[in-house]
């Protein structure tokens, strides 16, 4: 479990402690597609755990509760961006991911490279494609994803498509 989200659990209690437990990392991956800058990913992944403590008791099991959850996320991040956009101008952050673990063998270099560069690419498209993109990474269907993004199975699958055009494009030297 991520240790921001971790030091959560005290303040918001037994339920967002099991959420933590459940969903924690999946929370934090949500929030690394958003923001690059640490900083700024620890104070988003601070709100989508508030978010997500208020929304559970508007919770009515219409959805599965990951889905649920995953909207509540998404939405919280989409007004994260929205927020910053406002607030600075495009700004170079470092795209670097952190490296608590030293220097490692070169094939898990490539590995952490390649995953850096996917999620550089991710969050350079627009809006909507890094919605649906983030959660088809996270394994949730055309239709869990609509549901959370409010679109059509179909819509999904083109924006979808799209996407990962993009992001074949841009990752095709890595």
């Amino acid at each position: 479990m991520p240790l921001e989200f971790a030091s959560l659990i005290n303040k918001y209690g037994p339920l967002l402690s099991r959420v933590a437990a459940s969903y924690g990392p999946l929370l934090s991956r949500v929030a690394a597609s958003y923001e690059a800058n640490p900083e700024l990913r620890k104070e988003l992944l601070q709100e989508i755990s508030l978010a997500v403590w208020q929304a559970m008791s508007a919770f009515r099991g219409q959805s599965s509760e990951k889905t649920y959850l995953l909207k509540v996320a998404h939405n919280r991040c989409v007004s994260h961006v929205a927020s910053q956009v406002r607030l600075r101008d495009r700004e170079a952050l470092d795209e670097s991911l952190p490296d608590d673990k030293g220097p490692e063998p070169e094939a898990s270099a490539i590995g952490h490279q390649r995953q850096n560069a996917l999620l550089v690419a991710v969050r350079r498209l627009p809006l909507q494609e890094r919605q649906v993109v983030t959660l088809f990474m996270e394994g949730l269907s055309y239709q869990e994803t609509a549901e959370i993004c409010g679109l059509t199975g179909n819509h999904v699958g083109v924006i979808l498509s799209r996407a990962k055009a993009r992001l074949s494009k841009e990752l095709e030297d890595v």
